[in-house]
């Protein structure tokens, strides 16, 4: 690899901020796989040992699949680096709790599990949050790197945590585990309390719970780019999946090795999954994302060809190390791509969905392919999901992801400032807002194709209904017709929640009309305003033109934009 390539790769730790928070959360990684290891071996001597240390495994991630969206939620409705600290404070007293139970010999395994259970929801408050402060900390040509590093970091973690706690379990027991974890917590915390960030997020009220939630969960269905990344991480996940989950049985039936065995196959998934960070720029330099996945989705299912077939435990090792490295070029990449695709109002919420669909993509697959294991033997079930990674790698080559290193993503102002002439309160709705174009009937077409990327614009930020009519007495008139559920949904629509790209499609549509839009917003018509003019309540009021040229859609206060 050059020292350019070498350099870019490492290029956001040269960034202070970024580099200390990676060092603390490498710190926090490590300290969460070295209380996995410490909680399983609390459990290894109580009966029904097996299914009670594969729940510490199942109390750590559901709570990913549970909350991982209201976090998002969350991280996009307040200051992300006050929540990330909230939440390490929380974690560090949950570990606190942790130690003096188990030093005092007060731990029982339904609290342990229970306290576990705290621990991952912590964790999934923290996810989405960090990620999506990212773009605060490196530069954007950065990110991708940033996002590789952030794999190392996983990956690195969960090479030393099991190693680190094995040692001290044996010399100084669980509770010294445990107090390390809270340790690492309280560093990460200090950390981000020293990060001051030049970019805070504007001082604006933060949505209502359920209607941010809503407004994520309309913009991942309403974003065909987003779900198509989405559904390429499910398409590598789910085959994936088999090598995490079958991966001790290889080691004790198929290779007949002990648990060291096991730790070097381990290993050498950690050190490919380093070396696939490292080389990610340069990768990424020369290839487009579509033939980087392609190939990366081609090694891996190469890997698992090798797994199926191979009985040796170094040919098997060697083996792993480029599924480790294919691995991480999967997930880097795609969260990356996701995180420069995201606008930042809505960034924490679509990296909530991904990491839902990412956990529980590996939850159902881990389940499944144990199934057919147990059904046809593991031989037969790398096999087959090795055939379906190679499908998944063909099919990418046929149907690839969208181009988009040239499409604008920064914040973008489409509409004036709205002026009304009564103040509906924030809460009032619903809301139906209309503009009026004027085309020629030679540009009808054309137009209409135009307004399908405008509807996409609109149902993305906000509305909840979206239709485009001629108005049949003037047939070279139309007319856009969207609802949102409140004011304030409108008024956010108006702020921040545009980009460049949804700009373009405005343009587009504005060019084509002869003139347009004219707008109004028809408000309920027993909605309370107050006249700005003598501070009076009234209700029902509207301005007094209100009906010169505009649509008569059923009762409701009209007001005007240009």
């Amino acid at each position: 690899m050059s020292a350019e390539s070498q350099a870019q790769a490492w290029a956001p730790l040269r960034v202070a901020a970024y580099r200390n928070l990676w060092l603390a959360l490498l710190a926090a990684n490590i300290g969460t796989w070295m209380q996995t290891v410490g909680a399983q071996w609390l459990l290894v001597t109580h009966s029904h040992a097996e299914t009670l240390v594969a729940a510490v495994q199942t109390a750590s991630m559901l709570p990913i699949l549970l909350f991982a969206l209201p976090a998002g939620v969350l991280a996009d409705a307040f200051d992300r680096r006050h929540l990330l600290i909230s939440v390490q404070g929380f974690l560090a007293a949950v570990g606190i709790v942790m130690t003096v139970l188990t030093a005092t010999g007060h731990m029982r395994p339904p609290l342990l599990l229970t306290l576990t259970f705290a621990l991952g929801t912590g964790q999934a408050l923290t996810l989405p949050a960090w990620a999506a402060v990212i773009p605060q900390l490196v530069p954007r040509d950065q990110i991708r790197s940033a996002s590789a590093l952030g794999a190392i970091s996983v990956n690195v973690a969960r090479a030393i945590g099991p190693a680190v706690a094995g040692v001290l379990v044996a010399e100084a027991g669980v509770a010294v585990v445990f107090g390390l974890n809270a340790v690492t917590f309280i560093v990460f915390a200090a950390t981000l309390i020293r990060w001051k960030p030049r970019d805070a997020k504007p001082t604006e009220s933060p949505e209502r719970f359920t209607a941010a939630l809503r407004a994520g969960g309309r913009y991942v269905r309403y974003s065909p780019t987003l779900r198509r990344m989405l559904l390429r991480i499910v398409l590598f996940i789910l085959p994936g999946s088999a090598l995490w989950a079958l991966l001790p049985l290889v080691a004790s039936q198929q290779l007949g090795t002990s648990s060291h065995g096991y730790g070097l196959l381990l290993a050498a998934l950690g050190i490919g999954a380093i070396a696939g960070g490292v080389a990610l720029p340069k990768l990424r330099a020369r290839m487009s994302v579509s033939k980087l996945l392609g190939l990366a989705g081609l090694i891996f299912g190469l890997v698992l060809l090798d797994v199926a077939t191979l009985n040796d435990l170094t040919a098997v090792a060697v083996a792993l190390a480029p599924a480790g490295a294919a691995w991480v070029v999967v997930l880097a990449n795609l969260n990356a791509e996701i995180q420069l695709f995201l606008p930042n109002w809505v960034r924490a919420r679509g990296l909530a969905v991904y990491q839902v669909v990412f956990a529980g993509g590996q939850a159902i697959g881990a389940l499944a392919w144990g199934g057919v294991a147990q059904a046809i033997g593991l031989e037969m079930t790398f096999l087959l999901a090795a055939a379906i990674m190679l499908f998944d790698a063909v099919a990418l080559a046929l149907w690839p992801l969208p181009d988009l290193r040239d499409v604008d993503r920064q914040p973008a102002v489409i509409w004036p400032e709205v002026e009304l002439a009564v103040h509906p309160d924030p809460q009032a709705g619903p809301v139906l807002v209309t503009s009026a174009y004027r085309v020629r009937p030679e540009r009808e077409k054309e137009f209409m194709e135009a307004m399908r990327l405008v509807r996409g614009t609109r149902l993305r930020t906000g509305a909840l209904r979206w239709g485009l009519f001629r108005v049949g007495e003037e047939p070279q008139r139309f007319v856009e017709v969207y609802q949102l559920a409140t004011w304030d949904e409108h008024v956010r629509q108006h702020g921040n929640r545009f980009t460049g790209a949804d700009k373009e499609s405005e343009d587009r549509a504005k060019s084509i009309a002869d003139d347009g839009p004219r707008a109004w917003h028809l408000l309920p018509a027993d909605a309370q305003a107050r006249d700005p003019g003598t501070g009076a309540r009234e209700v029902g009021a509207a301005p007094a033109d209100a009906d010169e040229g505009g649509p008569d859609v059923g009762a409701g206060t009209v007001t005007r934009r240009a």
